[in-house]
């Protein structure tokens, strides 16, 4: 039996838990291969710097995937013009069973065109600019529009993981696996999302939001 191949994209100065969280869920996957794939091989930096999780692999090493996972950080406006790595996920998309993305990732699939017409979701002060690119925002956790499955901010990686397991996979397993990770989600502060943290909270990341497009579509 071939191992259903999963392929998370790295790019400079992306946001480690948008890889990870789905790194974590979906490896987890019966016969899965799970790949971290760049434009070049070696150690690819976070959006801080001060960690790096090494691509094995090539763009052109992975053509067809049957997983794409693409994170989103800070990096990710510098790829959004990115020919080689949209002309990638194109290509990737062509034959991939599943096409997802985390936080600002989806961003990159509308660049290259996926998102169009779809239902998708992103970090929240990224919401709008999904327009530009003909998707429908919504500020759903996870969001499913035929194969692809996008997940809102950093966290909900997780979340997308574990949707995308029980999809595959069936809830049971699914299950096992949130357990196996003591997922289990209590935060001190009920301030995860804008709806419900502090007004001052949310004016000020709005106001110093790094989640601008520099490019025009």
């Amino acid at each position: 039996m071939v191992p259903m191949q999963i392929a998370i994209v790295l790019f400079d100065r992306f946001t480690a838990l948008d890889a990870v969280g789905p790194y974590e869920t979906l490896a987890r996957l019966p016969d899965a291969d799970t790949v971290f794939v760049a434009e070049r091989t070696g150690p690819v930096r976070n959006e801080t710097g001060n960690l790096a999780i090494v691509a094995d692999r090539t763009l052109a090493d992975v053509p067809s995937p049957d997983i794409l996972v693409v994170p989103g950080g800070p990096g990710q406006t510098a790829q959004m013009g990115n020919a080689p790595l949209l002309d990638w996920l194109r290509t990737a998309d062509g034959t991939s069973t599943w096409t997802t993305s985390v936080c600002t990732g989806s961003l990159l699939l509308a660049a290259a065109g996926l998102l169009r017409g779809r239902r998708a979701t992103s970090h929240w002060l990224a919401l709008d600019d999904l327009k530009r690119f003909g998707v429908e925002p919504t500020g759903e956790r996870v969001v499913t529009d035929g194969k692809y499955v996008t997940a809102a901010g950093v966290s909900s990686g997780i979340d997308m993981g574990l949707t995308l397991l029980g999809r595959i996979a069936g809830d049971a397993h699914a299950q096992a696996v949130q357990l196996a990770i003591e997922y289990d989600p209590q935060p001190p502060y009920d301030a995860g999302a804008p709806e419900k943290a502090p007004a001052h909270l949310v004016e000020k990341f709005r106001t110093n939001s790094r989640f601008i497009l520099t490019q025009s579509t």
